[in-house]
């Protein structure tokens, strides 16, 4: 357990920093303790109601539950509809234990722009939805007594916010705010509130890059610490699953060999998927324990050329989903059974990857991921972008900023996708995305980034500047409606032009088609069941065609289950392209996905098949069976 090197980084060892630089998650440690904010905290969508919200009477019942979006709430139109600011208020008390220490205020993600007052102080403001945020309010509090919070919550979109928007007024004097993208624009504080204590000393943020040399694995860290004085001592350990120390430093920054490691492997890949070791790091005045602090992490390493994107030495392959953050009535708030629910019918039809389509998901989810070692394509908010200008690429690279600060450490992180479907046929994107993929790659070279582009490989201007090339393809659907016997010729000869033309590997990001849950129709016919499945299938017939070519590197449908959108004709309740439902119940398509899924994983990863897989019909069915396997 020796350091291939040391750097001891004393400048930084001995630091004190006054911006809270870091974002680490809110956890309860030896000398961390944390509280939830969660609940029902006082609401209104009046500015002259915040002096006395308890008694506001502007919606059905003055209490929203955090977190949650506000919008399906309610049983009226005007807060589902509702544009501009909404103020949420709760009371709380801080130990008076909490006296002698730093208290922190930390929000998982707040939709889109906040404004946080305590004690009648503005404490903190955060622009961006989908990112957390974070402040230090110890000077604003009352310790061992009651402390009031006021949050406004303001969801209005511009043309240089992300992700964009404008706002109109309508011929009955009510404003509307319209929007590109083709989700439904929830708002509200949608993920946990937390507060936190840490002593004057404390770890800041960490930084962890991992890699492999020979059986070995070789963790670089370099930790953000502040406070510290030459009376501190630093004592930094690598755990292993079970809690034994493997490797250990002294150092702020160094490179630890983690001897016959375990590496983190994606779902299917390996029989030990997602496995993770622990960076502990305590800070020490003589024998007192002043922080104490635990990141997850996982030794893996990426390679991606013009042809190939491998992990741990092995061509990757994805399977997924394109998903969103979405259920009934809860909107993109913090759901926890749902997650699990998401992610166990995620390993039931045998994927190994989604994006986090069309923004940041919540750090729960990723914990999840991370452990169950399914690949994300992380996604900034950035949807639809156009009208591209000075002030909306510096709140572009401000959402890279803080999507890298957060998610530097995931091993499931294995894409950065900059944007989705951008209008990147127009000239001036070129100029925009070569200082957006500059400024991610300044941030992060060690995993390739992408954007999921709808728009044509010949004329679009953003494919130069990307190491993996996204395509969002509707054939069937968008593009030549109905016309099944199009689309295998159709989709090699596009995911072939865009190869050719950028000579980098190739992944379809989008592709599908909507189904009414129940809807059948023979022969085929669109919307019917019947038809998503049809879709699919010659879809996965162009892709096994695609997938003798190595530069051709995996598949993505679109979507993981039904989703509400704005109104629109086009959906009925919302975009249906799911293969499950809202409600998380699969369609047809579901179970010809899990075959081709877990066909895949068989073929490509040895694994082994569900037995469940296939239901009986016949011993003659069962034989056929049986020679279509051994066959691949």
């Amino acid at each position: 357990m020796k350091a291939v090197f040391s750097v001891s980084l004393l400048l930084g060892f001995f630091m004190t920093q006054s911006a809270h630089a870091g974002i680490l998650q809110a956890k309860s440690s030896q000398t961390r303790e944390v509280l939830s904010l969660d609940g029902l905290w006082y609401f209104t969508m009046n500015a002259s109601l915040v002096s006395t919200i308890e008694e506001a009477t502007d919606v059905d019942l003055n209490l929203m539950p955090v977190p949650s979006s506000y919008n399906d709430i309610s049983t009226k139109l005007s807060v589902r509809d509702h544009v501009g600011a909404v103020w949420y208020k709760r009371t709380f008390f801080v130990p008076s234990s909490w006296n002698d220490k730093k208290v922190w205020i930390r929000f998982g993600s707040v939709c889109y722009n906040a404004s946080v007052t305590i004690n009648d102080e503005v404490a903190v403001t955060h622009s961006i939805g989908h990112l957390p945020f974070a402040a230090e309010i110890s000077s604003l509090l009352k310790f061992g007594r009651e402390n009031s919070i006021i949050v406004e919550v303001n969801n209005i979109l511009t043309s240089t916010t992300i992700p964009q928007g404008n706002v109109e007024t309508l011929i009955s004097g009510r404003e509307k705010q319209f929007f590109n993208f083709d989700f439904f624009n929830y708002a509200g504080i949608d993920r946990p509130v937390l507060l936190y204590s840490t002593n004057d000393a404390y770890v800041d943020d960490i930084d962890i890059k991992t890699d492999q040399s020979g059986k070995d694995g070789l963790v670089s860290y370099e930790l953000a610490l502040v406070g510290l004085d030459p009376s501190t001592s630093l004592e930094v350990n690598i755990l292993d699953k079970r809690g034994d120390v493997v490797a250990l430093s002294n150092e702020a920054a160094d490179t630890l060999i983690v001897e016959d490691a375990q590496l983190w492997w994606p779902y299917l890949m390996d029989p030990n998927p997602g496995y993770l070791y622990t960076l502990e790091v305590l800070i020490k005045r003589g024998e007192e324990l002043v922080d104490h602090y635990k990141q997850p992490f996982g030794i893996r390493h990426l390679e991606y050329t013009s042809d190939q994107f491998t992990i741990n030495g092995r061509n990757i392959y994805i399977r997924g989903f394109s998903r969103h953050e979405d259920s009934d009535i809860r909107g993109k708030g913090l759901d926890l059974p749902l997650i699990i629910r998401d992610h166990s019918l995620i390993k039931w039809i045998g994927a190994n990857c989604y994006r986090t389509s069309h923004y940041p998901y919540a750090d729960e989810i990723m914990d999840l991921a991370d452990q169950l070692g399914i690949m994300i394509i992380d996604e900034v908010p950035a949807v639809d972008t156009d009208d591209f200008n000075d002030e909306l690429m510096e709140n572009h690279k401000q959402s890279l900023t803080e999507l890298h600060r957060r998610d530097k450490n995931r091993p499931a992180v294995v894409i950065w996708s900059i944007s989705n479907e951008p209008v990147t046929q127009k000239n001036e994107s070129e100029a925009y995305f070569r200082q957006i993929a500059a400024h991610i790659k300044s941030l992060d070279t060690s995993r390739p980034i992408t954007i999921a582009n709808a728009a044509q490989f010949d004329v679009e201007h953003s494919g130069q500047f990307l190491d993996i090339l996204g395509v969002n393809r509707y054939e069937g659907w968008y593009q030549n409606v109905g016309q099944l016997d199009g689309i295998y010729q159709r989709i090699i000869e596009y995911a072939t032009a865009w190869h050719d033309l950028h000579n980098k590997p190739v992944l379809i990001t989008e592709y599908g088609a909507d189904a009414e849950e129940g809807l059948s129709y023979l022969p085929t016919y669109i919307w019917s069941e019947e038809f998503q499945n049809d879709v699919m299938s010659e879809y996965f017939k162009a892709f096994d065609e695609l997938r003798k070519e190595s530069w051709f590197i995996g598949e993505l449908i679109w979507n993981f289950a039904d989703f509400r959108t704005d109104q629109d004709i086009r959906r009925v309740g919302g975009n249906k392209k799911g293969i499950f439902t809202r409600s998380r119940q699969p369609k047809q398509s579901a179970f010809l996905m899990r075959k081709r899924y877990w066909q895949l994983a068989y073929e490509l990863d040895n694994a082994t098949l569900p037995d469940d897989l296939d239901p009986y019909t016949s011993d003659a069915a069962k034989l056929k069976k049986k020679v279509n396997v051994d066959e691949l």
